[in-house]
C-alpha cells in the first residue's frame, strides 16, 4: 500500500509537469503568430494548474486509501519508496516539493519534519542530464562570430521570417564592439554557450547565453520581438548583469520555458546571476512552488546561523497590515490585521483577493510579487517582544503558539525595498529628483497595464536596490477602466469654499486627480519635481485617455531593459515598426 500511494503522487506530478512543459511549448507557437491575448491566457492556465493537480492527487489516495489521513508512520514508508522512484527521474526536485504539498493536505497539516516530507532535498540535481542539452556551444574561432550568430539564431527553429537578420546581427556584433571598447582577442576556449530553449514573456522571446574567453565570462540576452507583419526582429543585446538580473525581477511575470531538466536551466542562469537566489530564478521560470520550497528552506537554514531578532519593519505603519522583517534578511513579512483602522473600508478576503489579482495580473516590473504561505513555524524566541505584543494585539486570529514556535497561519513574504517616503526623506537633490521621477513612471506604467493603486501615498511604494520604484501594497488596488475621474467642481459660495467636508458628491470609485500633487508630497523640492515631471498626472485628461486606451485594447509594452540599449534607438533603422 506505501508503495500505491507513493506511485499515485508521483503520476499526480507527472501529469502536472507533463502539462507544464505543454504549456511552454504553446508559447513559441503563441509567439510566433502573435496571439498575445491567447498567450496570457496560457500563462495564467499555468499558473492555476499546480492547486489543481495536487487536489486530484490528494482525492485519489483518499479515495483509495481513506485511512492516510490519520497514519502519520504510514508516510514515513510512502517518503522511503517515493525516494526510490525519483532515481533517474528528471525533476526530481520539483516532486519532492508535490509530495509535500499532497502529503500536508492528506494529513491535514502544514509543517512537519523531515521523517514525513521533504524539509530538505533527498535527491540531489547536481550534473543532472536530460536527453536533449540544455545548453549548446558554439566556437566563433571555427565558424566566424557572424556565422556562429547565424547558427545560434537557426538553432531555434521559429517558423516566422526575419525581417532583415543580417542588419540586425550587424547590430548586435557592433553592440558587442562598443561594449568591450576594444576587439575581442581569443583565448582557445572561446565560445558562445546558448540555452537550448526561448524564453517566453509578453510580446518577447529572449536568448539567453554567455560568451566564455579565458578566465572571463559575459552573459547576454537577446530579446526577439514581432513585427506587425509578423516578421521577427532583433530588439537588443543586453549585456550588464545589472540589466540582466532585471530581466528576471519577480515584478515581472514569469517566463515561459520548456524544460526538461529544470534544475539544470536554474544553474546555468545562477551562473550568469550568482546573487539571484535559486528560489526566485525557480520562480522566475513558472515554477514558484518550487520557489517557495527554496525560499523557506533558505529561511530556516538562515534562522540556524544567525542570532538577530524579528523586528517591526521600518517605515509608516500600515492599515491593513502588520509587517516586520528580519534585519539580517532581505525579505519583509506580512499579515493582514484582524481589524482595519478608518477609513479603510475593507474586509479580510477582499485584500486576500487583491494579492491575488496582482499575482494574475502582468506587474510590468513595477508590482512587488509575493509569496504567499499558510501555517508558517517561526522560533518564538526570536521575536522581539514589541513586535510580538503587536502581533498578538493586532493579528492574533492569525496566530497560534506550538511549543517554542509561533505558527502564523497565513502570511505573505516580499522582498525588502526602501520605503519611498523614507527615500526621499533623506535624498540628496539628485536623488530626490530620482526617486520622484521614477515614482510618476511607475504610476504610468501600471495605468497602461489597467492598474490603479488606489492609495498613492509614497510609503506604499519602495525603491529596489537597482533604483527601481515598485509599488507593495495591494489592499486599494483595481482596474483603473473601474474608476471615474473628475475635477473637483467650482465652489458655489465661500461657505462651500471653507467647508470641512468636500460640498460635492463623492462616489465611492471617484478620483480627484487635481488633489495628487498636494496631497501626496509638502511644499518643497519633491512637489515641484512631481509637478516637472509628471505634471499631466494631476490632469483628468491623462487619465480618460488611458481609460480608452485600456478599453481599446492599446497597450504601450514596458520594456525590462532601457530604451538605450534598443537597436532601434541607438543605431536607427529602416522600415516602419
Amino acid at each position: 500500500m506505501p508503495a500505491q500511494i507513493a506511485q499515485t503522487i508521483l503520476d499526480g506530478f507527472d501529469l502536472h509537469y507533463w502539462l507544464f512543459r505543454e504549456f511552454s511549448v504553446k508559447a513559441k507557437e503563441h509567439f510566433e503568430r502573435g496571439e498575445w491575448a491567447a498567450a496570457w491566457e496560457t500563462n495564467l492556465a499555468r499558473l492555476e494548474m499546480y492547486d489543481r493537480r495536487v487536489a486530484e492527487a490528494v482525492e485519489a489516495v483518499l479515495k483509495q486509501f481513506p485511512h492516510a489521513q490519520t497514519d502519520e508512520k504510514l508516510w514515513q514508508k510512502v517518503k522511503r519508496l517515493y525516494i526510490g522512484l525519483l532515481y533517474n527521474h528528471l525533476q526530481p526536485e520539483c516532486a519532492e516539493s508535490f509530495y509535500n504539498s499532497v502529503a500536508c493536505r492528506v494529513l491535514s497539516r502544514a509543517y512537519y519534519d523531515n521523517a514525513y516530507i521533504f524539509f530538505r532535498p533527498a535527491i540531489s540535481t547536481e550534473h543532472l542530464e536530460g536527453n536533449e542539452p540544455t545548453y549548446r556551444c558554439y566556437y566563433p574561432a571555427s565558424l566566424g562570430l557572424r556565422n556562429t550568430l547565424y547558427s545560434i539564431i537557426g538553432s531555434f527553429g521559429l517558423n516566422s521570417p526575419f525581417e532583415n537578420l543580417r542588419r540586425d546581427l550587424g547590430f548586435v556584433l557592433r553592440a558587442m564592439r562598443e561594449h568591450r571598447g576594444a576587439r575581442l582577442e581569443p583565448d582557445p576556449n572561446l565560445q558562445i554557450q546558448v540555452l537550448s530553449s526561448l524564453f517566453y514573456r509578453n510580446h518577447s522571446a529572449y536568448i539567453i547565453g554567455r560568451l566564455i574567453n579565458g578566465t572571463s565570462e559575459y552573459p547576454f540576452a537577446v530579446p526577439i520581438r514581432r513585427t506587425p507583419r509578423g516578421e521577427l526582429y532583433l530588439d537588443a543585446l543586453v549585456l550588464r548583469p545589472e540589466h540582466i538580473a532585471t530581466l528576471f525581477s519577480l515584478a515581472r511575470a514569469y517566463f515561459m520555458v520548456e524544460m526538461e531538466v529544470p534544475s539544470a536551466y536554474v544553474a546555468f542562469l545562477r551562473a550568469l546571476m550568482p546573487t539571484k537566489p535559486r528560489a526566485e530564478l525557480y520562480t522566475a521560470v513558472g515554477l514558484h512552488k518550487q520557489g517557495k520550497t527554496l525560499f523557506y528552506r533558505d529561511l530556516q537554514e538562515h534562522l540556524k546561523h544567525s542570532t538577530d531578532s524579528f523586528l517591526i519593519a521600518p517605515g509608516t505603519r500600515g492599515m491593513v497590515m502588520l509587517v516586520f522583517t528580519l534585519p539580517s534578511f532581505p525579505y519583509v513579512f506580512k499579515l493582514i490585521r484582524d481589524n482595519f483602522d478608518p477609513p479603510k473600508e475593507t474586509s479580510i478576503e477582499e485584500v486576500k483577493a487583491k494579492y491575488l489579482l496582482v499575482k494574475h495580473h502582468d506587474r510590468v516590473g513595477r508590482m512587488a510579487d509575493t509569496l504567499e504561505y499558510s501555517d508558517v513555524a517561526l522560533p518564538l524566541s526570536r521575536f522581539a517582544p514589541a513586535l510580538l505584543d503587536e502581533l498578538r494585539r493586532l493579528t492574533a486570529s492569525s496566530l497560534e503558539q506550538d511549543g517554542d514556535k509561533l505558527i502564523i497561519r497565513h502570511l505573505y513574504i516580499e522582498r525588502r525595498m526602501v520605503p519611498l517616503d523614507v527615500y526621499l526623506k533623506d535624498a540628496d537633490p539628485t536623488r530626490l529628483r530620482h526617486g520622484v521621477q521614477e515614482f510618476g513612471n511607475a504610476i504610468r506604467e501600471l495605468a497602461g497595464a489597467n492598474i490603479f493603486p488606489g492609495d498613492l501615498l509614497t510609503k506604499n511604494f519602495g525603491v529596489t536596490r537597482y533604483g527601481r520604484v515598485v509599488f507593495y501594497d495591494y489592499d486599494e488596488i483595481c482596474y483603473l477602466t473601474e474608476c471615474n475621474f473628475r475635477r473637483i467642481p467650482v465652489a458655489r459660495s465661500y461657505e462651500d469654499e471653507m467647508a470641512a467636508e468636500p460640498f460635492y458628491s463623492v462616489g465611492p470609485r471617484d478620483v480627484f486627480p487635481e488633489q495628487f500633487p498636494t496631497f501626496l508630497f509638502s511644499p518643497g523640492p519633491a512637489r515641484e519635481a512631481f509637478l516637472h515631471y509628471h505634471g499631466d498626472l494631476a490632469e483628468v485628461g491623462f487619465w480618460t485617455r488611458m481609460q480608452e486606451r485600456v478599453r481599446a485594447g492599446e497597450r504601450e509594452e514596458v520594456f525590462p531593459y532601457t530604451a538605450p540599449v534598443r537597436f532601434r534607438n541607438r543605431f536607427g533603422r529602416r522600415g516602419t515598426r
